[in-house]
């Protein structure tokens, strides 16, 4: 895949479904996209709160079925069927409940999140041969 500046990006699927597991899964891409995104957030609303953060590690894990990814049962969702954010963040002289208000601000305000957790129409355009 190509995008803007020249960026490029690889991914591949395991071998449990076929892939050869060269580069990360599109799936690992959205959690990650979540993570990046919120933890983006975070640090621009504590910069503005004039808070110094001395950790912030976001971490985002989903469950899946497989069987919804390979159609071998019907009903079953082919995406994960929940997302687990963790974030891990400290800044000196910062109350919890402030730092936790933050988090809570950027979580709100996260377009990532907000595109998953909300049913966006999906347009599908096949430009075939």
């Amino acid at each position: 895949m190509e995008g803007p500046h020249g960026w490029s990006l690889v991914t591949d699927m395991g071998a449990g479904v076929g892939g050869k597991g060269a580069g990360p899964t599109p799936g690992w891409l959205l959690r990650s996209a979540a993570a990046s995104c919120l933890a983006s957030l975070i640090a621009m609303r504590a910069a503005e709160q004039g808070i110094a953060l001395s950790r912030l590690v976001v971490e985002v894990d989903s469950e899946s079925d497989e069987r919804g990814l390979l159609a071998l049962t019907d009903g079953v969702p082919a995406g994960p069927l929940r997302l687990r954010t963790a974030v891990h963040l400290a800044a000196d002289d910062t109350d919890a409940a402030v730092l936790e208000d933050m988090v809570r601000w950027a979580d709100e305000h996260s377009p990532v999140d907000d595109a998953i957790r909300r049913s966006v129409p999906v347009e599908l355009i096949i430009q075939a041969g």
